[in-house]
């Protein structure tokens, strides 16, 4: 009986030789990482065919539950539309009109020839300050209807 490091060396041996034959191998035995190894294709085959395996894969498919804890958001529920019911709701309505107001300003005063620079400056000023008071009015994220339970947007 031939001792361990003789049936090591005969077990590398016949493992660099099954698989690609030799003519056909472009690694000449180095790293084979994302070959197709032709034994081990015709192993599983083989094992496939005598149900050595679990058997063959079958597709299966599974419903997944809505978790309970996300609301549906639609048009009839009162957390959502309705009139504002907080100083803040108020505050940020009017924000968004000073925006509105400063965008048309801006295009209504870049086709007047003659516009005095304190004018612009105004505009300018009261665009930037109802830019940065957004952050200061928007509410936390759990308010917001267009995030769903873990924050991405809707």
């Amino acid at each position: 009986m031939p001792n361990r490091a003789e049936r090591r060396a005969a077990a590398k041996r016949n493992k660099q030789n099954r698989g690609i034959p030799q003519q056909y191998d472009e690694t000449n035995g180095r790293n084979r990482g994302g070959m197709v190894d032709e034994y081990t294709l015709q192993e599983r085959s083989r094992r496939l065919e005598e149900h050595e395996q679990a058997g063959e894969w079958k597709p299966s498919s599974s419903v997944q539950q809505r978790k309970p804890e996300t609301e549906d958001i639609n048009l009839n529920n009162p957390k959502i539309g309705g009139a504002p019911h907080s100083v803040r709701q108020v505050l940020r309505i009017i924000t968004w009109i000073l925006i509105v107001l400063c965008a048309i300003a801006f295009l209504v005063i870049m086709w007047i020839p003659s516009v005095p620079m304190w004018l612009i400056i105004t505009i300018a000023a009261v665009f930037g300050v109802s830019v940065v008071s957004l952050f200061f009015v928007a509410g936390d994220s759990k308010d917001n209807p267009n995030l769903d339970a873990n924050g991405c947007a809707i």
